[in-house]
């Protein structure tokens, strides 16, 4: 069985392999091509007058920044849907933590009145029954106080 398990394993990472050099292969294709691209634009320029080329040049630094920019405010977008998301998580979050606190401060207040009237349950019951006594393993301090006194 281990052997079976050791070459999936390996089948598993051939194939992350070759999808690994396959996405590599597809950015160094799209890298070529988009060098060649450059290239042509570059030796176009080089064809033009000393005005137009500055002309084009300044073309092709306003097309880069205006792709730049476009990118960031995509990117400016999915951040501030995200972050809308997160302060919808925090609040939730937020409210469940307040509900939790409350609960815990409801609860020693609630075991306090358990513990007296398990006090005078326990004191009734001594005069009335001898043998096992049940209790919570956190109120054995107690108990044993009780029982000393």
């Amino acid at each position: 069985p281990s052997l079976r398990l050791l070459e999936a394993q390996l089948q598993d990472q051939r194939r992350e392999h070759e999808e690994e050099v396959e996405a590599l292969q597809n950015q160094v294709d799209a890298m070529k091509e988009e060098m060649e691209k450059q290239q042509q634009a570059f030796l176009q320029t080089l064809q033009l007058p000393p005005e137009a080329q500055v002309e084009f040049g300044l073309q092709q630094e306003i097309t880069r920044l205006t792709n730049e920019n476009l990118d960031l405010k995509e990117l400016l977008e999915k951040l501030e849907k995200n972050e809308r998301k997160l302060k919808k998580q925090l609040k939730i979050y937020m409210k469940k933590a307040q509900e939790f606190e409350a609960i815990q401060a409801m609860v020693p207040e609630e075991r306090r009145q358990n513990e007296r009237n398990r006090q005078v349950a326990v004191q009734r019951k001594e005069k009335d029954f001898q043998g096992m006594l049940e209790y919570y393993k956190e109120d054995e301090p107690l108990l044993i106080r009780n029982l000393i006194t």
